[in-house]
């Protein structure tokens, strides 16, 4: 039980069950809004600077904020960025989310670069 309390923040290695369950519950919990003691405002001015600071990357489509902010979808334009560009794109935005704002845990920064053809058969 002990171990369990001191590893639930990562502070220290996980060696039991218990530990990694204490862990992912805790994590599960504190991603709710208003969790932490965030307001309902702070809350949402976090999410809308996250869908602001990818959508300056040149290239970018469309921003989500995702899991109460604990992830940023970036959907790119595939003509303008390339495979590179994309990992440039994502690595870009986690340095200004790190740099600009405070948030508990971490923010997983994944940039979608899809293109498509279709065609109809008559």
């Amino acid at each position: 039980m002990v171990h369990a309390i001191e590893a639930h923040h990562g502070e220290v290695e996980p060696r039991t069950v218990e530990a990694v369950l204490t862990q992912a519950a805790d994590a599960v919990s504190g991603a709710r809004p208003g969790a932490r003691r965030e307001s309902l405002e702070a809350y949402v001015h976090r999410l809308e600077r996250l869908e602001e600071i990818a959508s300056a990357e040149p290239g970018v489509e469309k921003v989500f904020a995702m899991q109460a902010g604990r992830e940023v979808r970036v959907m790119v334009r595939p003509e303008e960025v390339d495979d590179l560009g994309a990992q440039v794109i994502a690595r870009e935005v986690a340095k200004r989310v790190q740099d600009e704002l405070s948030f508990p845990g971490q923010i997983r920064i994944t940039v979608v670069r899809e293109s498509r053809a279709t065609e109809v058969a008559r």
